[in-house]
Order: C-alpha cells, then structure tokens, then sequence
C-alpha cells in the first residue's frame, strides 16, 4: 500500500493516467450563449440611452442658439442673419461623429430652429426637433423634449 498525501485531488483515471481537470467544449460553449443573450438584452438600452444623450445635446445647442438670436433681436429689431451658434451635434464634430445638422430659419420677427438627425442618430424615433421664437417645441412624438 502506498502513502496519499491528505487533501490531494485528482480525477478518475483513463488507462492508468491521471486525468487533469478542465473544462469541456460544451462548458465553453454554454457559457458563450449566455453571455450572448445578456449582451442582446442590454444593447438596445444602451443604444437607445446614447440616443437620448445625443438628443439632450442637440437640444441644449438649439436652446444656446435660442437665447442668441433673441439677444440678436434685442440689439437690431429683427432675426433676419441671426444664425444657430453651431451648425452641427455635437459642436464641432465632422462626419460620421455628427449626429444632428441644425439650421435657421429667421425672418424679420420669427425664427424657427431645425436639428435633423444625421448618421446613427437616424434611427431615433423623436426624429426632427424644432423650436420656435415663441418656444414652440417639436419632435415626431410626444416626450422628446
């Protein structure tokens, strides 16, 4: 009879060797699929709080740029060549990384503020917001501002 230490693991054998314990590919497999199916539960949570997060800043530039032409309108009586203080979401992004194109429309006592999605934002459901010189707010849905 030979001594075994105390403690001392080790896997039933196969033809006399000892077998090291592991895992197996359907181990591997099945933790795979469940880390698959909690990255489809929270991605659309996460993509839809980074489109709220790109609203939110369209909508601050637009309400800046508000605030603006009403000063404009302060000192020369009319919003005719009064324009947004950024023409794009965020402020001075290019490409692929703007998310919002906002113009003006300014006439001698209105002006009307347009940002409309550009890029990944296109898929947000709020869709084209706007804001008037009366501070009239739009959106394609209710909740948007």
């Amino acid at each position: 009879m030979t001594p075994t230490s105390v403690g001392a693991r080790t896997m039933p054998s196969r033809g006399g060797r000892k077998r090291i314990g592991g895992f197996t590919l359907i181990e591997v497999l099945v933790v795979f699929v469940i880390v698959a199916i909690l990255i489809a539960l929270a991605l659309p949570s996460y993509q839809s709080a980074l489109r709220r997060g790109n609203r939110t800043d369209a909508k601050a530039i637009m309400m800046e740029s508000a605030q603006y032409m009403e000063r404009y309108y302060s000192t020369n009586k009319f919003y005719t060549g009064a324009a947004p203080l950024s023409a794009v979401s965020p402020k001075a992004s290019s490409g692929a990384a703007i998310k919002y194109n906002i113009t003006a429309t300014t006439a001698a006592t209105t002006f009307m503020l347009t940002a409309v999605p550009a890029n990944s934002q296109t898929s947000d459901t709020c869709g084209t917001l706007t804001l008037s010189n009366t501070g009239a707010q739009t959106g394609a849905i209710g909740g948007c501002w």
